[in-house]
């Protein structure tokens, strides 16, 4: 049986920076071990946001995993409640509630400055006891992604990612259309209650971003979707510390190895999800890894960091990874970002992005080091991205 690895760092794909002279951070990073991949293997570049939807690593995860967005995929939210085993009936609505910094009328950080999952906690809890109802229920997540489900409301309605909109005003990103008064009213009730609490004089007095009001959008239904296993004849199994990919992973069957040390952030634990990693290849088929950090430095256009965060994948995850599957008879390995998230625009695009992989009969024809131009120039593309998943693991 031949043994997968997919590694995913979440946004490194990214445009040339003037602080690296005209390098990506792909390029301007220390790659040796992905660099070595693509170098024995083969790299090009895949498609995983269909034309038409939007840039999120909602439907470039769903694609990478394998799955056709425009036939699955029914919104974010819903995701991540599969991730929380919330139960949703037929006709209930689900909600991703960020918690998030504005200031002078402008959406500053879609994050709140990563507030402890603690104190998001606290605070949901107390919002859920001032505003929920039969029809409405706030549920608590991880640092500043939570949820709300509602019962027996219609909506048709366009809402907007907040970190896609940093610096923009919020009047021009409040959700539209039938429902969105109800939205738009929880969502100033909850800075009226957010204003003075406790929780916001502590990190005000610290010099932190203060919760200024949470932030509805991601909306969806129930999800369901086909097992890994059924498809593909393989058992999987998942790392990763954000509640879509383990909503997605929990909807496909896979696993979930949790790694106490794994933030979803730049100071997520490396070393700790790589050696979670190599051990879970001996009892799996396919091990899936993947690592916010790039796409949270992206996020807040910082490009040192996302350097810095791809490095440390690198050395600490590909690494030991690449070296622990060569002690099997038949392996492959996978690397690539879900999607692109510029630097410069802080914000998701839908441009194809670079993939790097190797193993048994896999071959290239060019063996160059990993970068944007580089697959670009391989010549090999994959225009719908869910296929991409069934080249890997058959071709």
């Amino acid at each position: 049986m031949t043994k997968y690895a997919i590694i995913i760092p979440d946004g490194a794909a990214d445009e040339p920076l003037e602080q690296f002279d005209g390098q990506t951070a792909l390029e301007a990073a220390k790659t040796p071990n992905i660099d070595k991949i693509s170098k024995i293997g083969r790299q090009g570049l895949v498609r995983t946001i269909p034309e038409g939807m939007e840039a999120g690593s909602d439907v470039a995860q769903m694609s990478l995993l394998g799955y056709d967005p425009r036939r699955y995929y029914t919104g974010r939210a819903p995701i991540e409640a599969a991730a929380r085993n919330i139960k949703l009936s037929l006709g209930d609505w689900v909600f991703r509630c960020n918690l998030v910094t504005i200031a002078d009328g402008k959406m500053m950080d879609h994050s709140a400055g990563h507030i402890s999952s603690a104190e998001g906690s606290k605070l949901i809890t107390e919002l859920d006891e001032q505003l929920g109802n039969e029809k409405m229920r706030f549920h608590t997540g991880v640092s500043y992604r939570h949820l709300l489900v509602t019962k027996q409301i219609e909506f048709d309605v366009k809402t907007y990612p907040p970190h896609d909109h940093i610096g923009q005003p919020i009047d021009k990103i409040l959700p539209r259309g039938k429902g969105s008064d109800l939205l738009i009213d929880l969502m100033a009730r909850s800075q009226q209650f957010f204003s003075n609490h406790d929780i916001n004089q502590v990190r005000k007095d610290l010099g932190e971003n203060e919760v200024s009001s949470i932030w509805l959008w991601g909306h969806g239904q129930q999800a369901q979707l086909e097992r890994f296993h059924k498809r593909f004849g393989i058992k999987g199994a998942a790392i990763t510390a954000v509640d879509l990919v383990r909503g997605l992973a929990k909807l496909i069957g896979f696993d979930l190895i949790t790694v106490p040390g794994a933030t979803g952030f730049i100071d997520t634990d490396y070393k700790g999800k790589g050696s979670a990693a190599v051990e879970a290849i001996n009892n799996y088929d396919i091990v899936f890894v993947h690592i916010e950090a790039p796409d949270e430095a992206s996020h807040s256009g910082n490009a040192e960091l996302k350097v810095k965060a791809i490095e440390q994948i690198d050395e600490n995850i590909v690494g030991p990874v690449f070296e622990a599957l060569q002690k099997y008879p038949k392996w492959r390995i996978l690397v690539m970002p879900d999607h692109p998230t510029p630097v410069r625009s802080c914000a998701h695009s839908a441009e194809p992005v670079p993939f790097a992989m190797a193993g048994d009969d896999i071959s290239g024809i060019l063996q160059t080091t990993f970068s944007e131009v580089n697959a670009a120039k391989s010549g090999f593309r994959i225009d719908k991205g869910y296929e991409l998943m069934e080249y890997f693991l058959k071709s």
